[in-house]
């Protein structure tokens, strides 16, 4: 596919856990054990699997995971670096702090984050905030805009699952898609028609149910206080009291064999469900490990699902009605 004009592998590379850990207050918002120098072999092995797209922003790990790559990636050009901005950070304390919902704070993000990221402009950047309100939100893209011209910024969009928030700033000249949730437990054709009504690019984050879609986890699993997946969400349903939703799990063994169809592995199946979904859609799973990115990176030799596969899985699976839209 192509972004930003650049052909591109359709599978990216989430770039949250290789932050590590992060907080808001006492409550963790990262994950533990994150080992820096696995993540460097990890960054190196997605480009060397064909993986152009990166998606991180200043909240992970509190500027960590942008200075991470800003390290390993400073010298690769074809390199696509989506970064997100609206929230301060303590990079010391490592600290999410307050909103940032003026434009006054637009341009001191982007000089933070070009100065971690080693780089004279940022890919896309994206507005972290999913639910702002439209007339609040308006004058921050406003501000990117003048970014954009102002060459700190090739592109940039909204992280957000409200339709009517993406198409109220399409008239912005350099405003070029959106980052939405979107798994087989999450299927979103509200904002999915958006996108390809707009021939928008559609990152999707937690294109992994956070790990679910895997395989790794069961029943009996807990995930370590630490982790962000310990915190109950309303937004996110992956995981409840630290253990798997079992609803989740019930669906996961209900579909796992067409998932693994042709020699896929599960995450490979989860993702090329996606791809089979829209033209427009670009995962972008999280990979810490060497071992991952390569599988993940995978799913995009394997390309969409068939139209076979897709109506089986349609047929087996139970999920609730999509609803109003919500953040995710």
């Amino acid at each position: 596919m192509k972004v930003l004009g650049q052909n591109v592998a359709s599978i990216g590379m989430g770039c949250w856990a290789i932050g590590g850990q992060f907080f808001s207050g006492e409550t963790p918002h990262g994950f533990p054990d994150v080992d820096d120098t696995e993540s460097r072999r990890t960054l190196r092995a997605a480009i060397d699997c064909g993986v152009r797209v990166f998606d991180t922003a200043a909240v992970y790990g509190a500027g960590h995971s942008e200075r991470l790559l800003g390290e390993v990636l400073k010298d690769q050009a074809d390199a696509v670096i989506v970064s997100k901005l609206g929230t301060a950070i303590d990079e010391d304390r490592r600290l999410v702090l307050q909103d940032e919902t003026e434009a006054k704070d637009v341009m001191p993000a982007i000089d933070a984050s070009l100065k971690r990221l080693n780089r004279d402009r940022v890919d896309i950047m994206l507005l972290h905030l999913n639910a702002l309100p439209i007339e609040t939100a308006r004058p921050i893209f406003e501000e990117m805009e003048k970014a954009r011209l102002a060459g700190k910024l090739r592109a940039y969009g909204w992280s957000t699952d409200f339709p009517e928030s993406a198409k109220a700033m399409l008239d912005l000249e350099g405003f070029i898609g959106i980052e939405h949730a979107m798994n087989l437990f999450v299927d979103v054709p509200s904002i999915q028609a958006t996108v390809e009504q707009k021939n928008l690019v559609a990152l999707l984050r937690s294109p992994l149910a956070m790990g679910l879609l895997t395989g790794k986890y069961n029943s009996s699993t807990k995930m370590p206080a630490a982790d962000v997946r310990s915190v109950n969400n309303s937004k996110r349903d992956y995981f409840h009291d630290a253990k798997p939703a079992p609803a989740h799990l019930r669906n996961l063994d209900a579909i796992r064999d067409i998932l693994q169809s042709d020699g896929r592995t599960l995450a490979q199946g989860s993702l090329c469900w996606l791809l089979a979904k829209s033209d427009c859609n670009l995962p972008v799973p999280g990979a810490r490990s060497v071992k991952q990115i390569e599988e993940n990176a995978g799913a995009a030799d394997f390309g969409p699902l068939p139209a076979t596969a897709m109506a089986e899985i349609e047929a087996l699976i139970e999920r609730a009605p999509e609803g109003p839209p919500r953040a995710r």
